[in-house]
């Protein structure tokens, strides 16, 4: 993402913007690697070759995730899923050996990509994190609608996004297009100005 040197709202460089503090944290969480899945979740031979390749219960439900120690399997299309590896440290690495388990899923039908160098991911953490992403996006987030563990995609502003509501600590991930990041970064950081936020340094992304 663009650095920027000057301590303006849309600024990275950690620190406090804004209004008074609200306890909204944002940052980049950085991707390690991320995989795009599709198949036919009929075909009982594509979930039992994605367990065995990944350790990883495909989440068939519209809008859910599952998640495999470092692995976050996120559902986004009736044959389509994202696989995002949380780059945390003392944890194996879970996307690996790509042509191999790209040949092993073609044998039965599905197919894999990676695609790990075109999106970024961003995480808004505080009570007033779902006000900032309302103000982008026409999702409903609380948590009677949109449970930790949910994804869905939608837009901010006019740019196409990919939310997740963490499981365990509180927030949300945005992902977008590398291309459209700091544009997104930027409305982010215009809509938390009037609550005041803090940025934190960039983060490896974790599914937690």
């Amino acid at each position: 993402m663009l650095e920027t040197a000057h301590r303006e709202i849309g600024a990275t460089r950690p620190g406090h913007y804004g209004a008074g503090a609200n306890g909204i944290v944002m940052q980049e969480a950085a991707i390690a690697r991320a995989w795009n899945l599709q198949g036919d979740p009929a075909r009982a031979s594509i979930a039992a070759d994605v367990l065995g390749c990944f350790g990883l219960a495909l989440p068939l439900v519209p809008n859910t995730t599952q998640r495999a120690q470092a692995l976050l399997g996120l559902w986004t299309g009736p044959r389509s899923w994202l696989l995002i590896e949380s780059a945390v440290s003392g944890r194996p690495a879970a996307l690996v050996d790509f042509d191999a388990k790209r040949e092993a899923l073609n044998r039965v039908g599905g197919a894999l990509f990676d695609i790990s160098a075109s999106r970024v991911a961003f995480t808004i953490r505080g009570a007033r994190a779902t006000h900032v992403l309302a103000s982008g996006c026409p999702l409903d987030f609380d948590s009677r609608v949109f449970p930790p563990g949910s994804c869905a995609q939608s837009v901010f502003g006019r740019v196409s996004a990919l939310y997740y509501r963490h499981e365990k600590a509180p927030g949300f991930s945005v992902m977008v297009a590398r291309s459209l990041a700091a544009d997104v970064w930027h409305a982010l950081c215009v809509a938390a100005a009037s609550e005041g936020y803090d940025v934190a340094p960039p983060a490896a992304f974790d599914a937690g």
